[in-house]
């Protein structure tokens, strides 16, 4: 390892270097595109990533939401376009047969209204629900509590508002918990006060009463509008809502090929896909970055080959006076992981900074595209290792051309 700290052999690459200054920066530019480009993509697609994540955060990603249409086949003597709807019956047989596969269920209903509070008012949507769902969609509570089993129990008229909806409604500064607001006439004390998510929400700006208060209310009896099913882990999502669909299918006299009876949607599925495509990404950018880096890694090789030509003579005169071909060798091959490393590094710090830029314009703020753009600093030592190794392999071809030339046909080189 002595070379590695021998003035001379820096000395010598350094003029090697400088004598073909054009040359060097131009194959010094090939690697650092490489890994630039590797560094960029690979940034990307994790701030990619992250906005997925960020879509579905606040959300059980292994669930189903399921809820009726109209049907578009006839079947037991009910004509087609016949509209139905759930029923808390369902509920009961779906939590009896797939009792060891489903570990939330939750009916819900909702309806918009107009509420009031004061001399302020706003139509919002009202949800009737169980305290189940914010271990389905978990609420991010500023102030005070979400549904529990009393307010189920005693028919409590109490809500959940959000963020938005205490700025419509209720004074600046002024603490919305205990107070009162009208619905549909009735008054509600508020004991919660959540935090709208930026993510996939189907419930933005919704006020949530107890599921018995709303039937109560709305006279909706045992019907439904739709449900939220979560499976246990292990389970397979996509099974298990065709299983489900079925169920209720035989259960509402519907015909098991109707397409439409039933609305769905698989948050499972819908991840899956997403995650393909971004393994997919993934899988691409490092081809590109490590394809890229290894053809700017074969023009340093070749820079070296001419190199090693030019200095023929040079070469020639030091086997001469006693250099041996292994000190030459570690000369060729140390100039070849010179050049490679610098042009890493440069990549590197150039690619950190466009990701920074990337982040500072477009991973700001709800509507973010790419968050958080980064790279993991094991996979910059990964690509720094696979730079150097490359580096190294490429050298020992000029390296060992040099150790060939005999010094008496060096001396006579031109």
């Amino acid at each position: 390892m002595r070379f590695l700290f021998d003035t001379e052999t820096w000395q010598e690459i350094y003029g090697s270097i400088r004598k073909n200054k054009l040359r060097t920066g131009i194959t010094i530019i090939g690697v650092l595109w490489g890994i630039f480009l590797l560094i960029v993509l690979l940034g990307a697609t994790r701030g990619l990533e992250n906005s997925f994540k960020n879509a579905f955060g606040n959300l059980a990603t292994n669930s189903v939401f399921v809820w009726t249409q109209s049907t578009d086949t006839p079947f037991k003597g009910f004509q087609k376009g016949r509209s139905f709807r759930l029923t808390m019956n369902d509920i009961d047989v779906l939590k009896s047969e797939y009792a060891s596969e489903i570990k939330f269920l939750a009916p819900r209903n909702q309806t918009m209204n107009l509420i009031v509070r004061d001399f302020k008012s706003g139509s919002f949507k009202v949800s009737g629900d169980y305290p189940i769902l914010d271990q389905i969609q978990k609420k991010s509570l500023t102030f005070g509590r979400f549904l529990n089993q009393n307010d189920i129990m005693s028919m409590s008229k109490v809500a959940v508002i959000s963020e938005e909806m205490v700025k419509q409604l209720f004074d600046k500064e002024e603490m919305p918990i205990g107070q009162y607001i009208k619905i549909n006439n009735i008054n509600y004390k508020v004991v919660g006060v959540y935090e709208p998510s930026n993510t996939v929400n189907f419930d933005r700006d919704t006020a949530y009463i107890p599921f018995t208060t709303f039937k109560k209310v709305y006279n909706s009896s045992d019907k439904i509008d739709w449900m939220m099913i979560t499976a246990n882990n292990g389970v397979n999502i996509e099974q298990l809502e065709k299983d489900l669909l079925l169920t209720l299918k035989n259960l509402h006299k519907v015909h098991p090929e109707d397409k439409r009876a039933f609305g769905s949607i698989n948050l499972g599925k819908e991840i899956g896909r997403l995650t393909g495509f971004l393994t997919g990404m993934q899988f691409l950018t490092w081809f590109v970055g490590i394809a890229t880096l290894i053809a700017g890694v074969f023009a340093i090789g070749n820079i070296l080959l001419i190199t090693v030509k030019e200095r023929t003579k040079e070469i020639g005169i030091r086997r001469a006076i006693g250099a041996t071909p292994k000190s030459i060798r570690q000369q060729i091959i140390l100039e070849a992981v010179f050049l490679t490393a610098t042009a890493g590094m440069l990549g590197i710090i150039f690619g950190a900074f466009t990701l920074y830029i990337i982040d500072a314009g477009f991973g700001q703020g709800p509507d973010a595209a790419l968050i958080n753009p980064t790279v993991n600093i094991p996979i910059i030592l990964i690509s720094c290792t696979i730079l150097i190794f490359l580096g190294t392999l490429i050298g020992l071809i000029p390296a060992h051309m040099a150790t060939i030339i005999k010094p008496i046909e060096a001396l006579r080189e031109e």
